[in-house]
C-alpha cells in the first residue's frame, strides 16, 4: 500500500513510454490514466490516443507481446529496514512513495510487472459474442449457417 497516499492526493501522475518524458501516454488529472491499488499492487489503465502514432505503435507492440512489462518513477518517503540476524540479509519494506510516473517498458527495473492490451481483447470478445448471437438468431429463424 505504498501508493495509497499519492493516489488519494490528486497528484498528477504521468504514463510514459520507457520513462521518456516527451512520450506521454496519459495523465491522472485529465483521467486519461487511472491508477488504483489491488491485491497485487499498483494497477493502471490508459486511454490510448488513436491520434498519437507513438501510443498506437506501442499498443500494437503490447498486443503482440513484444512489450509486456512496466516500471515506476518515484521517491521513497517512508521505509522499514530489517536485517535477518542469521543470514545477514537486509530487507527493505517501502511504506510510502511519491509517484511521478508509470512507464510501459521494454527493460523494467521490476520484472514482476505485467502490461496487457486489454481494449483489443475486449473488442475481440465482443465480436465473438455478437457473432454467436447472430448465429443463434439465424438458427432461430431457420436460416441455418
Amino acid at each position: 500500500h505504498a501508493f495509497d497516499a499519492v493516489l488519494s492526493s490528486g497528484e498528477d501522475v504521468r504514463a510514459l513510454i520507457d520513462h521518456l518524458t516527451h512520450l506521454v501516454l496519459g495523465r491522472t488529472v485529465p483521467s486519461t490514466l487511472r491508477l488504483r491499488v489491488d491485491n497485487k499492487g499498483l494497477w493502471g489503465d490508459i486511454d490510448v490516443n488513436e491520434n498519437d502514432t507513438d501510443a498506437t505503435n506501442l499498443y500494437a507492440r503490447v498486443d503482440r507481446g513484444d512489450v509486456s512489462q512496466g516500471s515506476f518513477g518515484f521517491d521513497i518517503l517512508d521505509e522499514v529496514r530489517s536485517v535477518n540476524e542469521v543470514t545477514g540479509d537486509v530487507h527493505y519494506t517501502i511504506k510510502a512513495v511519491r509517484l511521478y510516473e508509470v512507464s510501459v517498458c521494454t527493460f523494467p527495473a521490476y520484472k514482476g510487472t505485467v502490461v496487457e492490451a486489454r481494449a483489443e481483447m475486449e473488442k475481440k470478445i465482443k465480436r465473438r459474442e455478437l457473432e454467436a448471437w447472430r448465429e443463434k438468431m439465424r438458427r432461430r429463424l431457420g436460416h441455418g449457417t
